[in-house]
């Protein structure tokens, strides 16, 4: 299935992609795209009720982050071997961790919004793992059982704020609009390999990333097992993987985002997104 969740921010309502491509409303089955609706239990449940049956939704609403209620927001650091070159630093030998705020996301076609005082904000085409059930010291043999689905994620960095003032990387990563997830959550049946995906983003039309997550050095499985010893992750949290390379810190020389730019992105089966570049006026 790919499950969403559609309308106005913060008034969102769930809703199914259909087999035609349309959009259809799931309120009448389930409150929302989050919580306990994650289960298998609950997502198969879902399954059953054929899409075609459902209201349909307008082509043009608004498709907000695919998930709701995410508690937590946990991006994998260097996870890419050739991302790593590309930014000067070693392979690391154990996954780094770091988070981005819950007020980063947004909708998978909302804005990028250009912090105040931003001179280097940059895109980040990922995987995004969802959890969706509640785990702890998992083992990497069972740690799939745990994910609902995955999504497309846009991990927008300032990378001035991240690298060249102190403290950790965090306050690079969490400005408003700095995490697009969607549009879809693709439920984990549909994605029976997620270390075989294409996965590319464009800036204005120019290809940036072009890359696959066969290219990981930490894969899901053993990114959920071990995320999972150091904190309990519950349905709904956000896990990024990391990024192939092609980012604007890596070019020679770099190049980052300015208004008026329109950033796509796409992974295999998971649909794709599209962002305009704005300044933030507030």
């Amino acid at each position: 299935m790919k499950l969403l969740r559609h309308g106005p921010r913060g008034q969102e309502k769930p809703g199914i992609l259909a087999g035609d491509g349309t959009i259809r409303d799931l309120s009448a089955h389930v409150s929302d795209i989050g919580g306990d609706a994650l289960t298998d239990a609950a997502l198969a449940n879902l399954a059953k009720i054929d899409p075609m049956s459902l209201p349909i939704v307008a082509a043009d609403t608004r498709l907000g982050a695919c998930v709701a209620g995410t508690g937590k927001f946990i991006c994998i650091g260097l996870n890419y071997a050739d991302h790593a070159a590309e930014s000067g630093m070693a392979v690391p030998p154990e996954p780094v961790i770091f988070m981005k705020a819950t007020s980063a996301i947004c909708g998978p076609n909302d804005p990028v919004i250009i912090p105040r005082g931003s001179t280097k904000t940059d895109w980040e085409v990922e995987l995004a793992v969802i959890i969706g059930t509640k785990c702890k010291y998992v083992s990497e043999a069972d740690a799939m059982g745990h994910v609902a689905g995955y999504c497309v994620a846009n991990d927008v960095s300032e990378r001035a704020f991240q690298t060249e003032r102190a403290g950790q990387w965090t306050k690079g990563k969490s400005c408003d609009n700095f995490g697009q997830v969607g549009p879809y959550l693709v439920t984990r049946d549909e994605v029976p390999d997620p270390q075989n995906l294409k996965m590319w983003l464009t800036v204005n039309g120019t290809k940036m990333q072009d890359g696959s997550t066969k290219t990981m050095v930490y894969g899901v499985a053993h990114v959920v097992s071990y995320l999972s010893q150091f904190m309990t992750l519950h349905p709904g949290d956000i896990i990024s993987t990391g990024t192939p390379p092609g980012v604007g810190m890596g070019m020679k020389p770099p190049q980052y985002l300015r208004a008026g730019d329109v950033i796509e992105l796409s992974i295999e089966g998971l649909g794709q997104q599209r962002q305009e570049v704005i300044v933030d006026l507030v």
